[in-house]
């Protein structure tokens, strides 16, 4: 369904009141047998932050399906009225705080929030995320606006077989009950919410890296499996290095992140959205015929576009 978004008297009312720390994100996209949920799947956040004024009251963005649990520096916030345009109500807030909320939420086939696909060709789903504007809500609860940056921790669990990529590198893989694994992403950088991330699936990956002297940056190109027969990850890498070589010389900046992954989706709303480090593009990208130079040089120009964000709109 759709929800309003914030008014500007909303949000700098927000940004002025709060400072958000960290939010810790616990996804679970399986059905409890180890095999790809369906309708919903089950998230549960931990957010940190700190309120100006003290005995100020404020609101958490989310769009659920349910809410198992909700509180606030441990004690019960009220969802029995519960609504998706007003988020949750957060009344006399300490100093510091801490909520913990666990929902759960709806897999999109519209190209907002968390999407879900079904492959045709092999029956694989896949699945990624597109926040822009303002729908992180519908994957955690958050203060979905861009001048309340956080760090981000993300904990998924999936499908054994599947990968899974979000804004950081993945420090490890767990084996966990029912036949999943658990994947645990490092400290994202302060980011936006809706440059957050998350692409899970069978995708298949490709890997390089650009070194300069200014980094090392760990490279990878995702896609369908059906798709990968197509994907021409040579010739991509080449023009992801010409950028970052261009990008250091012309911004004078380090690249802001640890890793740069491009995945190429299906359904997508857009040619692509520059999520920090995790760039998501059209999967029209990946050619499956003969093309036009004009082609070549039109994807090519979205990735340089995608690339410059990184720096103009992810990093201030």
């Amino acid at each position: 369904m759709s929800v309003p978004n914030l008014t500007q008297e909303q949000a700098i009312e927000r940004a002025a009141l709060l400072d958000v720390d960290s939010y810790t994100v616990d996804l679970d996209l399986t059905d409890g047998a180890g095999k790809p949920g369906e309708g919903t799947f089950r998230s549960t956040t931990t957010v940190r932050f700190s309120c100006q004024r003290p005995g100020a009251s404020s609101w958490i963005d989310l769009v659920a399906a349910e809410i198992r649990a909700a509180t606030l520096n441990g004690a019960a916030l009220e969802i029995a009225g519960y609504d998706e345009a007003n988020g949750i109500a957060l009344p006399a807030l300490a100093a510091h705080n801490e909520v913990v909320i666990e929902a759960d939420g709806r897999y999109m086939n519209t190209g907002e929030g968390l999407h879900r696909f079904t492959d045709p060709v092999d029956g694989g789903v896949y699945l990624y995320t597109q926040f822009e504007t303002a729908d992180a809500k519908r994957m955690y609860a958050c203060f979905d606006q861009p001048d309340l940056k956080a760090v981000h921790r993300i904990r998924v669990v999936a499908p054994a077989g599947w990968v899974v990529v979000s804004n950081a590198p993945c420090r490890h893989i767990e084996d966990v009950a029912g036949g999943a694994v658990r994947h645990v992403f490092a400290d994202s950088a302060r980011i936006s919410p809706y440059i957050v991330a998350l692409v899970a699936g069978p995708y298949e990956r490709w890997t390089d890296e650009y070194i300069d002297e200014e980094a090392t940056i760990p490279l990878g190109i995702y896609c369908r499996a059906s798709l990968a027969e197509h994907m021409d990850a040579e010739r991509l890498f080449t023009e992801t290095k010409q950028g970052f070589g261009f990008y250091h010389r012309a911004f004078g900046v380090r690249y802001p992140f640890e890793k740069y992954d491009q995945c190429f989706v299906p359904e997508f709303n857009a040619g692509a959205m520059e999520n920090a480090s995790c760039v998501t593009l059209l999967e029209d990208y990946v050619f499956r015929s003969r093309v036009t130079r004009f082609l070549y040089e039109r994807r090519c120009e979205t990735v340089l576009h995608e690339m410059a964000h990184m720096w103009f709109g992810d990093l201030v």
